[in-house]
């Protein structure tokens, strides 16, 4: 039998752990009538699943008639991407044509007599809008890590003009917290303060203990084990269960090769992007007992308005958890002993 887990980022698993509940929250504000929600992002700490969960919502909706579902790459032009996926896709195919809408300016198709080539990316795109609104369809983009680029600053402008026009265009957009953050900071895009962000935190642990415990079939304390191992982290739920399978389900076996995988496949690059400030902070935590602010203060000689910021931002990296006040914690498994090992 084929190992049902993978270490592959972004790929959807064979045996995933579902989001029910955030995953509904946006399918239902999408299909909601009267339209009121266009667009959501999900943000969280690399290997939380947040491609797997964009990538869940945008087949829930491509199954739907009333949808047209496509996904753009960030590196390149989104609006011209955009044009480029509406033209090719087979609905919107068939209604640019009904309403004579000459794209031939930008090598789609043939001219249309009695027809004037439209000639800006941003109008074309309306007109096809404007068809879809009159057909009764809605259209869903993903993409996929987005980042404070040029052709992010246009699309997100365009695409604020769409919603403005009351046209059925819908937004799912996936970023780490540091990329979102630049990017919403910026002067003309602040209506993206206003979009509903959707932190991916840990999955559900009995949910995990079930999918072991059901897999390697084993008993429930042993599940339970295998399930504190990954403190709730997608990629470690998948890295752990793969490596248990090549292993027989010997899940004790594997912790040093568990443990390097988290190391070279993520948590290096999470420590290369903090600052100096950030991995010193992050040592602090480490190094005291219990998570309690007080003393990892008095350890770094820090005063509270010096160190708040700074946890605030581990907090939203989705390294840290708050959620108990007067108390840290890392969220992600063996993270703790990785900064011990690496600062």
């Amino acid at each position: 039998m084929q190992n049902p887990f993978t270490l592959t980022f972004g790929k959807s698993p064979l045996e995933p752990v579902e989001r029910p509940v955030q995953t509904n929250e946006i399918i239902e504000a999408f299909t909601a009538d009267p339209i009121n929600q266009q667009m959501f992002i999900i943000t969280g700490v690399r290997g939380s699943g947040k491609t797997v969960m964009m990538t869940e919502i945008s087949h829930r909706l491509r199954k739907k008639e009333d949808w047209v579902v496509i996904e753009l790459n960030p590196a390149t032009d989104l609006l011209q991407g955009m044009l480029s996926k509406l033209n090719s896709n087979q609905v919107c195919a068939g209604m640019i044509k009904s309403a004579k809408i000459d794209l031939s300016f930008f090598g789609f198709g043939v001219s249309i007599e009695g027809a004037v080539p439209i000639t800006d990316t941003e109008t074309a795109i309306i007109a096809i809008l404007e068809k879809m609104k009159k057909s009764e369809k809605r259209l869903l983009i993903t993409i996929d890590e987005v980042t404070n680029s040029e052709y992010m600053h246009v699309f997100a402008s365009a695409f604020q003009i769409f919603v403005r026009q009351d046209l059925p265009v819908f937004l799912l957009a996936t970023g780490l917290y540091e990329n979102i953050d630049e990017l919403q900071n910026e002067k003309s895009l602040t209506f993206l303060y206003r979009a509903p962000k959707i932190q991916l935190k840990p999955l559900n642990k009995q949910a995990i203990v079930n999918k072991y415990k059901s897999i390697f079939e084993i008993e429930v304390d042993q599940a339970t084990q295998m399930a504190d191992l990954t403190k709730g982290y997608p990629f470690a739920f998948q890295v752990l269960g793969y490596l248990t399978w090549n292993h027989h389900g010997d899940y004790n076996a594997v912790r040093g090769e568990y443990e390097q995988y988290l190391s070279e496949f993520v948590y290096d690059k999470i420590w290369s992007e903090l600052s100096q400030k950030d991995r010193m902070v992050a040592r602090g935590i480490a190094d005291v007992e219990g998570g309690k602010i007080k003393d990892i203060r008095e350890h770094l000689h820090m005063e509270t308005n010096e160190f708040n910021p700074y946890r605030k931002r581990l907090i939203k990296k989705g390294i840290l958890s708050g959620e108990t006040r007067g108390y840290v914690y890392f969220t992600l498994p063996l993270f703790e002993e990785y900064v011990m090992e690496n600062y």
